[in-house]
């Protein structure tokens, strides 16, 4: 169960699609690195910016999953696009595939435009960190 607590400064409006502050419940830290959308073969999935998205959050989901914990533990996202003029014209696309991989969880986060990513062809690279619970 999701203890999580999302912190909301007085008067503030309530953001959406991501939370300013949470706390955690008790546990491990877990730290996943960044994740692009390739599969279990190190391929790109797609050279869809959507596609590539849900791809790397799969992959952190993954990793989370592999660790002992579930994506509601995840407090913080750091998105990483190459492009977010790509990345706002994909919106509809980036919120489902938010909604199908992690459900109405959102945590912190925080998005960032970067001139390049490591791997050829990668659009979007996603890191979190996370509580695997005692």
């Amino acid at each position: 169960m999701n203890n999580a607590q999302v912190i909301l400064p007085d008067g503030w409006k309530r953001p959406k699609g991501y939370a300013n502050a949470i706390i955690m419940p008790r546990g491990r830290l877990l730290f996943v690195a960044g994740q692009v959308g390739w599969d279990s073969n190190e391929r790109i999935v797609s050279d869809d910016f959507a596609a590539q998205f849900k791809q790397a959050l799969l992959n952190v989901r993954a990793c989370v999953e592999a660790a002992g914990s579930s994506v509601e533990h995840i407090g913080r996202v750091t998105l990483y696009v190459t492009d977010k003029h790509e990345y706002m014209q994909n919106l509809g696309g980036v919120g489902e595939a938010w909604r199908d991989v992690m459900g109405r969880h959102y945590p912190a986060m925080a998005l960032l435009e970067v001139k390049g990513l490591l791997e050829a062809g990668a659009k979007v690279e996603i890191e979190a960190d996370a509580v695997v619970p005692e």
